[in-house]
């Protein structure tokens, strides 16, 4: 899903059409009926903060803090029935948001609230025509209808949703020994295979944000979210699902991650980019599209993907990419300062700052420069941080980034790696 802010250190997030701008704090809550009751593993964390917390090895960085900051995680944008609640968009609820719960319940072992959510999404978030399921793929938004009623609002799936639902699962079924996660992940990973990669340019498969419809706007030109690549996902997909080369996902993310960097003057990551598939030349997107070519919060996520291939499978790949395109942030850090926007000449678009942004690059900096990941810390990260929630209550990026950034990828017990 790709997000467009609002104001500082907020994220409005857009869909395939528009960017929805209306605000609300209520709660509101889904019909009982539409979410049977989970099927929820008694194996795992007993699910209080002291519980998460002896789940996080002792010597772990601010241990207390991410187990605080789930807690509150979940008693305030969680619904009782596993529905993630995006209080900065109407309430709505999204596959990235489902997917980023169910990332983190297995991260920090809480199995029971990552049976609710899954169960929520399954049976709310089907993409069907006629009323029966098309694939087994979450549509990626969900909320008020016109009509008052709740549902499926836009049933376009978007990709990294989906590959950060799938990761969870497998992680899951290795952590908790629970193998009908995994064979709902294999059975994902057919549908995304077929429906969001793409063979082009020298026969090249590429990974697409969605549907093909929306795109590929030509037969020469494919719309590419450099953020939603995974290269550590695609590896361990590769170890499930064999008879599809997750690997050369793996090359092909690499190649567009440094590639399109060249349009930036600065070699910084774009939310956006488009690969002419006859050449092979990659281009700004069109100035009247809606999706932007700009270092913004969607591109902040590119640093936390490559610093967990870097960190889980020593990708040189990936620590030769964050040492060459963090140039220019670590340059405008030394004045202790990094707009939440900068075009890709390097010029600040803005004059405020993102939580989001730095704890990324927080994941960045822990690989290639320690001493900064120290500094965006003490100065940055950790003064936004208030009884569990980072900066606005509302901030459900923020949230979700932030504690994703800040949880070091060594915690995770390499069986689930492998």
């Amino acid at each position: 899903m790709w997000h467009f802010p609002k104001v500082a250190a907020i994220a409005c997030l857009i869909g395939l059409s528009a960017c929805v701008s209306s605000y609300s704090a209520a709660n509101p809550k889904t019909p009982d009926e539409q979410t049977p009751v989970a099927n929820v593993p008694t194996e795992g964390s007993s699910q209080n903060p002291t519980g998460l917390l002896a789940d996080l090895p002792e010597s772990t960085p601010n241990r207390e803090l991410l187990a605080q900051s789930w807690d509150s995680y979940r008693q305030r944008f969680i619904q009782s029935d596993g529905r993630v609640i995006d209080y900065e968009a109407s309430d709505r609820s999204t596959s990235e948001g489902q997917a980023y719960a169910l990332l983190r319940a297995v991260l920090i072992n809480d199995p029971t609230t990552f049976a609710l959510t899954l169960n929520w999404s399954e049976n709310n978030l089907q993409r069907q025509v006629g009323g029966k399921r098309t694939d087994s793929l979450w549509a990626w938004k969900w909320g008020r209808k016109e009509d008052g009623n709740w549902g499926v609002i836009d049933s376009n799936f978007a990709s990294d949703g989906d590959i950060d639902a799938i990761t969870a699962l497998i992680l899951a079924s290795r952590r908790w020994h629970q193998p009908e996660y995994l064979k709902l992940a294999k059975l994902k990973l057919q549908d995304l295979w077929n429906l969001s990669t793409i063979s082009k340019t020298q026969g090249k498969r590429y990974l697409l944000p969605g549907p093909v419809a929306a795109f590929v706007p030509n037969a020469s030109t494919v719309y590419l979210n450099p953020s939603y690549f995974a290269p550590y996902a695609f590896r361990i997909f590769a170890q499930v699902d064999p008879q599809h080369d997750w690997l050369s996902l793996v090359d092909s993310s690499y190649q567009v991650l440094e590639d399109s960097a060249k349009l930036s003057s600065v070699g910084l990551p774009s939310d956006w980019v488009a690969l002419n598939t006859k050449t092979g030349q990659y281009q700004t997107l069109p100035a009247s599209s809606t999706l932007k070519s700009l270092y913004s919060f969607d591109s902040y996520r590119v640093w936390w993907r490559l610093s967990l291939d870097a960190a889980w499978f020593n990708s040189p790949q990936a620590q030769r990419y964050l040492v060459t395109s963090t140039q220019h942030l670590q340059k405008l850090w030394s004045k202790q300062s990094i707009p939440a926007r900068i075009d890709l000449q390097g010029k600040p678009l803005v004059d405020y700052e993102a939580t989001s942004q730095y704890a990324m690059l927080y994941a960045a900096m822990q690989v290639v420069k320690p001493a900064i990941a120290q500094e965006l810390l003490v100065k940055k990260i950790l003064p936004q941080y208030k009884q569990g929630i980072w900066g606005d209550q509302s901030a459900y990026y923020t949230q979700n980034l932030a504690w994703l950034g800040l949880l070091p990828p060594k915690t995770i017990p390499q069986r689930l790696l492998k």
